[in-house]
């Protein structure tokens, strides 16, 4: 009986950590917020309201280059991680952790949404999808472009007796022209200079506002179903 309580006891502890770690993703939370809101059209955001918007990103300066497949975004994370050998144990460590993001705008139908992100302090919360990975290790060079990022950031590919050490990246990017979902407060402004390809006087923006950031994101999850756009 006691050993039925047990194990009991352990399944209900591991399917509640397995429930935690879910709900508390990124991903997940992210998806969770977006799927409160409805679907807004640029020409009909109100101030102050809470809003959700798909279009195309679009920079507005000069692009943000992803560090490895050099393309064109205006938000990248990059993760490096070593692999690290510890007696009979082994861990992967972080040794690079880098995220940029620029103002930019969100494009629908011919008209804009401008996004102001800030790092510091952070006024988003953002989930991207990962969509490039590179990787080496003992029979596994690093490709001529992996090894060039390494050079980069200043990271040895080889260890003792000139074998390579396993090391991992991942790159994730709003790509220019991509197909995103964004949400935050709404505010509109005045145009101080005119914006290529934009014929308007003003524009709306997204601003976090106390608690609630701009929600930022690629997932194809959170975008419109294609009937539905």
């Amino acid at each position: 009986m006691e050993k039925s309580i047990i194990i009991i006891s352990i399944v209900s502890v591991v399917a509640i950590i397995i429930f935690l770690i879910y709900y508390f993703n990124p991903k997940t939370i992210i998806l969770r917020r977006l799927k409160k809101l409805r679907f807004s059209k640029i020409g009909s955001l109100q101030n102050h309201h809470y809003s959700k918007v798909e279009g195309n990103a679009l920079n507005v300066n000069q692009p943000l280059i992803a560090p490895l497949s050099q393309r064109e975004c205006v938000f990248y994370q990059i993760v490096i991680e070593k692999k690290v050998n510890s007696g009979k144990n082994s861990h992967w460590k972080t040794i690079v952790d880098e995220e940029k993001i620029q103002d930019f705008f969100v494009e629908q139908t011919g008209e804009r949404l401008l996004i102001f992100p800030k790092q510091n302090p952070k006024n988003y919360y953002a989930y991207l999808v990962s969509d490039k990975k590179a990787n080496s290790g003992t029979f596994n060079d690093p490709t001529p472009e992996f090894q060039s990022l390494l050079n980069n950031y200043g990271i040895e590919s080889t260890g003792f007796f000139g074998f390579n050490k396993q090391l991992r990246y991942r790159e994730s990017i709003i790509e220019v022209g991509e197909r995103i979902t964004v949400a935050g407060y709404v505010k509109w402004v005045e145009l101080e200079q005119p914006v290529s390809d934009y014929n308007y006087s003003r524009v709306a923006t997204l601003v976090a506002k106390d608690k609630n950031k701009i929600l930022i994101t690629d997932a194809t999850e959170a975008l419109k179903p294609k009937h539905g756009r």
